[in-house]
């Protein structure tokens, strides 16, 4: 990753952290994945060459420049839903600095909504956004999803009673390996093989 990205990344990181420390409004905090569950998400993303990658939750684009600078390696694309105009107006300006707004299709509005309408298929899956109704959005990607695919979600251990349904969802899916990685705020991580599709 390029130095001028790398300080980018991190000055988005510290603006998000400050203003989440001034906001008491849960709706105006940017909630950024901790820097480790985001490279995580980048290697994750670079070695298995992912090339369509669904973001569900875009927030100010600190994650999504992470998973965009991995697509740019892989030829790939990215669908990013917020249903806040603020936050992806801030992400696309961060992903203009970034230089990977080219890498990024932002949708605003409902991601359930958005989800349903989505051809598909994917082969990489981030859920950071309303966690009550990720197994809806997952139950709706499952024909929308390509034989290999990674399916993540993240704050698996900082929110368990609300992430509780979506984890349920996740074990019952066929053909899927799954863990949770304590890495920052906790990541659901399940992934198919090509082999393994039922």
């Amino acid at each position: 990753m390029r130095p001028q990205l790398v300080e980018l990344l991190a000055a988005i990181e510290q603006q998000g952290r400050e203003n989440d420390e001034r906001e008491s409004d849960r709706v105006r905090k940017m909630l950024n994945l901790e820097p480790d569950t985001a490279k995580l998400l980048n290697i994750l993303a670079r070695s298995s060459g992912a090339r369509r990658v669904l973001e569900i939750g875009t927030s100010n684009g600190y994650s999504t420049i992470w998973l965009a600078s991995a697509v740019a390696e892989t030829g790939g694309k990215i669908i990013s839903i917020e249903r806040s105009p603020e936050k992806q107006a801030m992400a696309r300006e961060n992903l203009g600095s970034a230089g990977l707004l080219d890498r990024v299709e932002l949708r605003l509005g409902d991601a359930t909504t958005i989800v349903r309408e989505l051809t598909g298929p994917f082969d990489f899956v981030f859920f950071d956004a309303d966690r009550t109704s990720a197994p809806e959005q997952l139950r709706l990607l499952l024909p929308k999803l390509a034989p290999e695919v990674f399916v993540l979600s993240d704050n698996v251990l900082s929110h368990p009673a609300e992430i509780a349904g979506y984890l349920a969802a996740v074990a019952t899916l066929e053909g899927f390996e799954h863990t949770v990685v304590p890495v920052g705020k906790g990541l659901s991580l399940a992934y198919r093989s090509a082999g393994r599709i039922p």
